[in-house]
């Protein structure tokens, strides 16, 4: 750590840190080749409305596929990639509309339908179990982050509380795991615990003039190869934090606001039940779903780099909207109407063109966080290669609500336990579940079942495999 005045930065792994750190993430038998030196991190973003189907899926399987119109950028990461076909979430057809396929996305199970706030997702997601299992060697045992606001009140389409299309982490099957969505608040989790979240800090200077002795100590002490990886994390938090001040007073001033009242309003969201009816939440609501969200978006995946780069956590999640998400994606050129609404293209040629933008606008702000962390080196290796980062939707077509074939992609090798660059089509519904048991036992949280699986999905370390029975 870097320390100042109420602030306790996390350092990236350094040459001159001799110990190896998270040897054990890997467990014996995951893979036939080494443990990593370094720890294993995942992440999930997810990507509410499902997809345009037609548009996403790859030509061919195995090494020798083609990216789709929507998977297109991700071009430059084709070797980083499996993309994964025909996975399927049983626990997500016992009901109808969204809500089923959001609250249940990481828990595999079903959640249970209620107008009220007696939640039940039936499981704990599996980054909860990731949390719980390694997140004592981290400051953070997990975060998670998005851009909206909670969602109450009932869907009376649907009959399902609107909480449930809010939260894909649960802790317990009761207790859902409240997002970040300010991003000043997210930097503070990260770098400024002594403020608790307060949004009133009695110092707001730059955290990096808050520990600039200490930076100067250490950089006098380690040699020149450290002093360069100090040097760009440094910069690279110096980048982050400059960027938020902007975005907040944009964000402020589109709404008439002033950045405290912004960050004031913001932070009322993660009290969920007491947010029901508060006299702002209208206004809160109109913040997010306005303007380009763009600038908003990547500062949150480059405060989940940051997380993972200094070993802050391990685990995180990122929602790019709720379910039944009314984000207006006007900004975008060609795009004229609200994600929710064009998913329900009914066929309509011009709608699904539109759909199919939106859903390569999500995609390309995944490529920008892999090119992120395949930017960072460690060691050898880099910090993509030693993590897992899926990507992906609880339903496959926004206008059907349908479970299965989900669209997935996986990026990184588990610390080199996974071998990308191939498109596997599974056997037609195969559980979901499969790959959170594969993913559990390589973040170093292994069970014998979760949800629904049947076994450790096939395929992930077998640079030959491409599924369907082919090989």
């Amino acid at each position: 750590m870097l320390r100042g005045a109420g602030v306790a930065m996390a350092l990236p792994l350094l040459d001159a840190m001799a110990r190896r750190v998270g040897a054990e993430a890997v467990p014996a038998g995951s893979s036939d080749g080494p443990k990593p030196a370094h720890p294993v991190r995942m992440a999930v973003l997810y990507m509410a409305n499902g997809v345009n189907a037609d548009a996403w899926a790859p030509k061919g399987v195995g090494k020798d596929f083609e990216l789709s119109p929507t998977l297109a950028p991700l071009v430059d990461f084709k070797s980083e990639i499996l993309v994964l076909s025909e996975l399927m979430n049983a626990g997500a057809l016992g009901g109808d509309g969204h809500y089923v396929k959001t609250g249940g996305f990481l828990t595999g199970t079903t959640i249970t339908k209620t107008t009220g706030k007696d939640l039940r997702s039936g499981g704990v997601s599996i980054d909860q179990l990731i949390a719980q299992r390694v997140g004592k060697d981290s400051a953070l045992p997990s975060l998670e982050l998005g851009i909206e606001p909670v969602t109450t009140g009932i869907d009376t389409n649907v009959g399902y509380t609107r909480l449930y299309g809010s939260h894909i982490s649960w802790s317990t099957p009761t207790t859902p795991v409240a997002k970040e969505i300010n991003p000043r608040l997210a930097f503070d989790r990260l770098f400024r615990p002594a403020r608790g979240g307060s949004g009133n800090p009695a110092d707001d200077r730059s955290i990096l003039d808050l520990v600039a002795q200490d930076a100067k100590d250490l950089r006098n002490k380690v040699g020149k190869n450290d002093q360069a990886k100090l040097d760009d994390y440094l910069e690279s938090v110096r980048s982050v934090e400059k960027r938020i001040d902007v975005n907040t007073k944009r964000r402020a001033e589109e709404n008439h606001l002033s950045p405290e009242a912004l960050q004031e309003i913001e932070a009322l969201d993660k009290r969920v039940q007491a947010w029901a009816n508060h006299p702002e939440r209208e206004k809160l609501n109109h913040i997010h779903v306005g303007a380009d969200h763009t600038d908003h978006v990547r500062l949150m995946l480059d405060m989940m780099v940051l997380a993972f780069w200094s070993d802050s956590t391990r685990v995180s999640t990122f929602m790019f909207g709720n379910a039944v998400s009314p984000r207006n994606f006007s900004f975008l050129e060609g795009v004229h109407g609200g994600h929710h609404e064009i998913s329900h293209h009914k066929n309509d040629k011009q709608q699904l063109a539109q759909y199919q933008l939106i859903n390569a606008w999500h995609v390309r702000h995944y490529a920008y966080m892999l090119e992120k962390m395949r930017s960072i080196r460690e060691g050898e290796s880099t910090l993509l290669d030693n993590s897992m980062i899926l990507f992906g939707a609880g339903m496959r077509d926004g206008n059907s609500h349908n479970p299965h074939n989900l669209p997935l992609v996986l990026a990184g090798r588990g610390g080199g336990t996974i071998k990308p660059g191939r498109h596997i089509a599974y056997k037609r519904n195969t559980p979901l579940c499969n790959l959170y048991v594969d993913l559990l036992d390589r973040a170093g949280a292994p069970v014998e079942h979760f949800g629904d699986s049947t076994e450790r999905l096939p395929g992930l370390s077998d640079a030959d495999y491409a599924g369907n029975g082919a090989a």
